[in-house]
């Protein structure tokens, strides 16, 4: 149930082959007919955003459909056994995407990194992402997405200069630029793999090297004052489990330090915003003399009257999926990433705490309805 006048908002973490995940999401949410009107992405995120916003509602899915059928076509070995044989067959599909590249995404530079001339894409990346342009422009319509019916953003950071940048359809609007293909390339050029993408003369890099998620340039917007209903789809957990081994340890890594401190900017955006509120609650109590005092001004300035509820929907590991998870494009992998995304938005979306929701009072609303699903799962799962 999303109430009247209640933004739709879709952020997109970055996390590769992991993304299927969001594409699952988004069938089970249209399914649901959230529709979103802003949709912020890094990386595979801006990929997936890009898709959802530059398509027509009834295309939507089957574009998205279309990419992931595409990146997986011919990626993988079918599994057999147990847990153990699943993680040698999962590191095997993610070594031949390696060596081999993704079908409509990267190929791998017929001559080495080491052999080409210093200073040229081919010296400073492993794969070529040409191919990736051409299933943008194939999938993307890039009149609806610059339209301006849903917003679209996509997070990049400067190369030269480390800064962070979004390329937003709204502030484009007012400059009168276009999103194109190299920005959302831009979002997704992860070193040393993938080589930098040159937008207005810049270089830029993939977004996560900064921040994996736009959660904190989607809060910064409460202070245009709108109501939003933020659903964060996350590809990588920051909670887990001590690791057992080596393997174990790199894979931990990584979704640590690609989580991003999900929670910890919730919690530290919940506390604000209720400072917000209460201050734009004490602001109406002055006395008419004292509301142009500097320091109620800077207040009202800063003071917020907007009602944000946040849903978590983050991706939770199997147990055979080790540090290769973000590049093992398996199309059995890809539909178990899908699967799992649908799951969560469903059980989400049908959980009585949600149906019987109502509008922040104090500022902020958190739901994270699938984490114990998910342990009850896992203990299953051992129980087996």
């Amino acid at each position: 149930m999303i109430f009247p006048g209640e933004k739709t908002v879709l952020v997109l973490q970055g996390g590769g082959a992991l993304g299927a995940y969001q594409a699952g999401a988004y069938e089970a949410l249209a399914e649901a007919g959230v529709m979103p009107d802003w949709i912020a992405g890094i990386s595979i995120g801006a990929i997936n955003g890009a898709i959802i916003a530059g398509n027509k509602p009834e295309d939507r899915v089957p574009r998205l459909r279309a990419f992931w059928r595409h990146v997986t076509d011919g990626v993988g070995r079918k599994p057999f056994g147990g847990i153990d044989t699943r993680i040698v067959v999962n590191e095997l599909n993610a070594l031949a995407v390696s060596m081999f590249g993704v079908p409509g995404f990267f190929t791998p530079r017929v001559v080495p990194a080491v052999l080409a001339p210093p200073g040229s894409r081919e010296a400073i990346s492993v794969y070529s992402t040409n191919p990736l342009r051409e299933t943008l422009s194939e999938l993307v319509d890039f009149d609806v997405l610059n339209g301006g019916t849903v917003r679209y953003s996509a997070g990049a950071v400067g190369v030269a200069t480390g800064n962070f940048a979004y390329f937003d359809t709204k502030d484009f609007a007012t400059k009168n630029r276009r999103i194109g293909p190299e920005h959302i390339m831009a979002s997704g050029a992860l070193p040393p793999g993938f080589p930098p993408v040159e937008v207005d003369g810049e270089m830029y890099w993939d977004g996560g090297l900064v921040s994996n998620t736009p959660m904190q340039f989607v809060l910064e917007y409460t202070r245009q004052r709108s109501d939003m209903c933020i659903f964060q789809l996350d590809l990588f957990s920051a909670r887990g489990e001590v690791p057992k081994s080596l393997v174990g340890v790199a894979a931990r890594e990584k979704e640590i330090r690609y989580s991003s401190r999900t929670r910890l900017n919730t919690d530290d955006f919940m506390r604000l915003q209720k400072l917000r509120m209460a201050s734009r609650r004490l602001l109406a109590k002055l006395p008419p003399e004292l509301r142009d005092d500097p320091d109620a001004v800077l207040l009202a300035e800063h003071s917020c009257a907007a009602a944000i509820t946040i849903v978590h929907l983050i991706y939770r590991t199997h147990p055979y999926e080790g540090p290769s998870m973000d590049y093992e494009f398996s199309r059995l992998s890809m539909e178990e990433h899908w699967q799992a995304g649908m799951r969560d938005v469903r059980r989400t979306l049908e959980h009585p705490r949600w149906r019987d929701r109502a509008r922040p009072t104090d500022g902020v609303n958190v739901f994270d309805l699938t984490r114990d699903d998910k342990a009850q799962e896992d203990h299953s799962h051992e129980a087996r």
